[in-house]
C-alpha cells in the first residue's frame, strides 16, 4: 500500500530529524554543537568538544530514534493497515523497515529543523541495522572496533563498516532485493558523509580518536 508506506516514510523522516547532539549540548551548555570542532551534530563532535556524557548520550539517543523508526515501521507493517485481503501484506514487511531505516537515517542527515544540515548518520544507522539487519550489524561492528582499535580512526571504522554491512546483510540474512538496495543506500549515505574524512585520510591529517591533548601539546612547542 501506497499511503501506508509514504506515513511509514515521513514519520521515520521526522523521528530521524530529531537533532539530539544539538539540543543536548544547547540545553545544558548552552551552546551551538555546530560552531565546535567540524560542526557536526553527531556523538563524535559532541564529545570532542568536551563533553563526553552529552557524546555518550547522543549516541544512545540517535541510535534508539533509529530503532524505534524500523520498529515503528514493524508495527504498522503488521497492521490491518498493510492488508490486501486473505491475510495478504500489501508490502513486505522487510521492504517497509527499510523504507523507514533510509527515512531516519536521512532525516538525521538532512533534518528539516536545522536547515537540512545534521550529522553523518552513523550511530541511527546503527540503530535502524539493529532492528532491520542484526546479525549483519554484529559483523559490521565488529569491524568498526576492530579498525578503531588499530588505527584509533573513527571515521576509517565507520566507513568500513559501512562498506561490511551490505555484504554481510546478503549472506547472513534472509532478505530481497529491494529491502536490500535500500539498507545499501544507508550504507552509501553514511560513506558520502565521510567524504571530508576520507581526503584527511588520505592526506594524513585525520583526527585519531584519543588524540586530542596530545596534538594540543604539539601546537604549543
Amino acid at each position: 500500500m501506497v499511503n501506508l508506506t509514504l506515513i511509514v516514510a515521513i514519520a521515520a523522516y521526522l523521528l530521524g530529524s530529531i537533532p539530539f547532539g544539538y539540543l543536548l549540548v544547547r540545553i545544558f551548555r548552552g551552546e551551538d554543537i555546530r560552531l565546535t570542532g567540524s560542526g557536526n551534530i553527531g556523538a563524535t563532535n559532541v564529545a570532542r568538544s568536551g563533553a563526553k556524557g552529552l557524546g555518550i548520550a547522543t549516541l544512545v539517543l540517535d541510535a534508539l530514534k533509529g530503532a524505534a523508526a524500523v520498529w515503528l515501521a514493524l508495527q504498522a507493517a503488521r497492521s490491518s493497515y498493510n492488508s490486501c485481503g486473505s491475510g495478504t501484506p500489501c508490502v513486505q514487511t522487510l521492504q517497509i523497515m527499510a523504507v523507514a531505516a533510509l527515512a531516519a537515517v536521512l532525516g538525521h542527515v538532512f533534518p528539516v529543523w536545522l536547515r537540512f544540515k545534521g550529522g553523518k548518520g552513523v550511530a541511527t544507522a546503527l540503530g535502524v541495522f539493529c532492528v532491520l539487519f542484526p546479525k549483519a550489524i554484529l559483523v559490521a561492528l565488529a569491524v568498526f572496533i576492530v579498525v578503531v582499535a588499530l588505527t584509533r580512526y573513527v571515521s576509517l571504522g565507520s566507513i568500513l563498516g559501512a562498506v561490511t554491512f551490505p555484504v554481510a546483510a546478503y549472506f547472513l540474512q534472509s532478505t530481497d532485493t529491494v529491502s536490500l538496495l535500500l539498507a545499501s543506500s544507508v550504507s552509501l549515505i553514511v560513506i558520502l558523509k565521510h567524504n571530508q574524512n576520507i581526503a584527511r585520510l588520505l592526506a594524513g591529517r585525520e583526527h585519531r580518536f584519543g588524540a586530542g591533548k596530545t596534538a594540543a601539546a604539539e601546537k604549543q612547542l
